[in-house]
């Protein structure tokens, strides 16, 4: 007999009738344009209505993240577009920088592949520096690529992506940046910092529901992609440059509800300020639930200076277990997010991702307040 999964009371059913309030760090809750744009009626993936609609969404991403390079919508995760940069453009061995479970996850993608990884994994809490990197690359000479989690969810820390960029091409070497819980919540610019492979996914700071990855890929990613051996059909790279450049989209169908919901995000976005409002929207979020997790008297992980604009994580007081604090959460009727990895039993998250109201903001903190007086 198979054992049912088990599932909080209130079954499938109190799911959907659940009124949490999101401060998650992915899927976060979705702005409510995006919602009715992606509630249409289907339509194919091959009709003028989506090619039209692809074409743009595209063309408002090369714009948001500042590249001429073509940008691919995976029916994936981020995840399989991590992988999709490996298989591409790495023959043999790369750097993988490691913050976390998410810098861990791309060396383990690079291994699974078949892969030499060299990680560059300074202490839990701390970024990697430019120095660090120029070390690593002074000692590695054959390594082909340079891995970079921009924005470590499982630490809250942002690297100083810029500086890491510039450093890895000093060494005539690619690229890949993990943008998974950075793109749309801080800046990027990925021509002028020279990101080979830039990669990101919808249910994040686009407010959009899972199940779209986006991501540049630049020429000489392209020229390394030819020749590549074993690369696999799904995420070819030169597969899906033959059907952007042949104006047909994608090789196989998209998910078309979240393109359209990405792109209603996108022209939101334009329509209130344009991206340094949305970059502004987002800091805001992010010092008022930081200074409000202060003012409890608690702090956040990473180190100072280098804490993500778009997930805090917060270290649980002394004495008191991260997952309690997150269940406590949830009875006062707000969805966090449980520490990860390494961190699961001392932190928990609290992500400024997606829909959020500032009241919702101080709502939340108050609930917390009374969450720590009762533990």
């Amino acid at each position: 007999m198979h054992q049912q999964p088990f599932i909080r009371s209130g079954g499938v059913e109190g799911f959907r009738c659940a009124r949490l309030k999101l401060f998650t760090v992915g899927p976060v809750a979705c702005y409510p344009e995006v919602l009715e744009e992606m509630g249409r009626q289907m339509y194919s993936h091959r009709s003028e209505e989506y090619i039209a609609l692809h074409y743009e969404t595209v063309e408002l991403l090369q714009r948001f993240i500042e590249t001429e390079d073509p940008v691919f919508l995976f029916s994936s995760t981020g995840s399989g577009f991590m992988e999709a940069s490996v298989r591409n453009c790495v023959r043999k061995r790369m750097i993988c920088c490691v913050n976390g479970s998410f810098g861990k996850r791309f060396a383990e993608v690079a291994a699974a592949c078949g892969r030499a990884v060299e990680r560059l994994e300074p202490p839990l809490g701390e970024p990697v520096q430019p120095d660090m990197l120029e070390d690593v690359l002074a000692g590695s000479p054959e390594a082909e690529a340079v891995a970079i989690t921009h924005n470590e969810t499982s630490a809250g820390l942002i690297n100083p992506l810029r500086e890491l960029a510039a450093a890895a091409k000093a060494h005539g070497k690619l690229v890949f940046v993990d943008a998974v819980s950075s793109m749309g919540g801080a800046e990027i610019k990925v021509d002028e910092w020279g990101i080979d492979v830039c990669f990101s996914s919808s249910q994040k700071c686009f407010g959009v529901p899972p199940g779209l990855a986006i991501g540049s890929v630049s020429g000489e990613a392209l020229r390394l992609s030819e020749g590549a051996a074993d690369k696999g059909w799904y995420f070819d790279f030169k597969l899906w440059e033959a059907y952007h450049e042949r104006g047909v989209g994608t090789p196989m169908t998209s998910v078309i509800p979240q393109v359209a919901g990405l792109n209603r995000a996108l022209k939101l976005i334009e329509e209130r300020g344009g991206k340094s409002w949305y970059f502004d929207l987002y800091r805001e979020r992010n010092t008022r639930i930081r200074r409000g997790v202060e003012r409890l008297g608690l702090s956040t992980f990473p180190r100072r200076g280098y804490e993500s604009p778009t997930v805090s994580c917060v270290k649980a007081p002394e004495g008191a277990k991260g997952p309690a604090i997150y269940e406590g959460m949830r009875g006062r009727g707000f969805e966090l997010a449980e520490g990860y990895g390494a961190l699961s039993e001392t932190t928990f998250r609290i992500g400024n991702m997606g829909h959020i109201e500032m009241g919702d903001i101080d709502l939340m903190l108050g609930a917390l307040g009374e969450v720590l007086e009762d533990l």
